[in-house]
């Protein structure tokens, strides 16, 4: 009994490493893509990825600061 609690762990990371290696090789993706400079910056150019695959939220309204309370409006 105690050389199977022994073994268990190492059993279970062996089945834990073969599933990691079955799901990179299922991906699928064979064009890992590449980074180019342009004139905005960095741009990712090919790859498995499609612009509408990442969803970013818009960023949240920040609370104005006692400063901005009293500074007067632009018009």
């Amino acid at each position: 009994m105690t050389r199977l609690r022994a073994m268990a762990p190492l059993f279970v990371a062996a089945v834990l490493a073969a599933v990691a290696v079955a799901t990179v090789e299922g991906a699928g993706c064979d064009d890992p893509g590449r980074y180019e400079l342009n004139a905005d910056g960095y741009e990712l150019v090919g790859g498995c990825i499609a612009p509408g695959d990442l969803v970013v939220p818009e960023p949240a309204q920040q609370p104005p600061t006692p400063a901005d309370l009293d500074t007067p409006a632009k018009s």
